[in-house]
């Protein structure tokens, strides 16, 4: 199964049959201090250039999240949106929790972006997925409802098939929900990436649909991050997803690797091309 993202120029398929599609996911003031300021202070010559950067480290699709606290989303949204876009030819993730938001970034936003996220709550079902037909857009659909992420894959594998029946009875093809299975951290839970993996199989076992995930939550509060989320990235593209939210400039190598591995990249030539591409001082 395919799903199609485009900007002006740009096309990218998301495919369950790989390779892997690497969603930038450094525009996202989360843990990011400067990047907040930035957006506070109307500063998107910086968010352009964190842009530019994801770009040329491998990714395929930018998240552009503008979630800091006291910020008009819905104003500056298609503001960022649209800095971006005058400077990479990337398609778009939209990043929001705030319906009229993603309504007026979808709006300015060109091609057929993807809309990060739907949920199984009732609320978002009804909010967002209006919002994705009516633009002819693409949506990742979150594990998760009015009750919180289940801990067991059975559940979360219901939540997944509620939101593509739902999508589908107002037109939204199957193709264009891309589903998020969710990862928690194993700090916490050490069954948590367990119960993730198993999600994925589920997932692609039922619908056969693209299945995305965000790496880095599974790392947080444990040393060395990176090491853990390059083996859960391993794991999930084994058990069956096909985009990645992460950040490319560390962890495009580990996925160009992955598909090299799955027989993906034919003399390695994928791979090869990013290693020759990576600046000296990182070699």
């Amino acid at each position: 199964m395919q799903t199609i993202l485009r900007s002006d120029t740009v096309e990218v398929k998301i495919s369950t049959e790989g390779p892997v599609v690497i969603i930038g996911e450094k525009i996202n003031p989360t843990g990011r201090k400067k990047l907040a300021a930035a957006l506070q202070e109307g500063n998107f010559g910086y968010i352009q250039e964190l842009a530019a950067k994801q770009v040329v480290a491998g990714a395929d699709v930018l998240d552009v999240n503008v979630g800091v606290p006291g910020l008009d989303e819905v104003m500056v949204l298609p503001q960022v949106v649209k800095a971006v876009v005058s400077q990479v030819n990337t398609p778009i993730c939209l990043d929001s929790a705030n319906p009229a938001a993603l309504a007026a970034a979808l709006a300015v936003t060109p091609g057929k972006p993807l809309v990060n996220s739907v949920n199984g709550e009732e609320t978002s079902l009804r909010a967002v997925l209006p919002i994705v037909k009516d633009r002819g857009a693409a949506v990742i659909g979150l594990t998760m409802d009015e009750k919180g992420i289940p801990n067991d894959p059975e559940s979360r594998l219901a939540i997944a098939g509620k939101i593509l029946e739902r999508a589908a009875r107002i037109g939204i093809p199957t193709e264009d929900v891309v589903i998020d299975p969710l990862v928690l951290t194993v700090g916490a839970d050490s069954n948590a990436g367990v119960v993730t993996l198993r999600t994925i199989e589920l997932i692609r076992r039922e619908f056969g649909v693209n299945i995305s995930l965000g790496a880095s939550n599974v790392s947080f509060g444990l040393p060395d991050r990176q090491t853990i989320n390059q083996a859960l990235l391993a794991l999930a593209v084994g058990a069956g997803a096909s985009c990645v939210i992460t950040d490319p400039i560390k962890l495009t190598g580990t996925v160009r690797a992955i598909d090299l591995l799955l027989g993906r990249d034919l003399y390695a030539r994928r791979y090869i091309t990013h290693f020759r591409s990576r600046p000296k001082e990182n070699d």
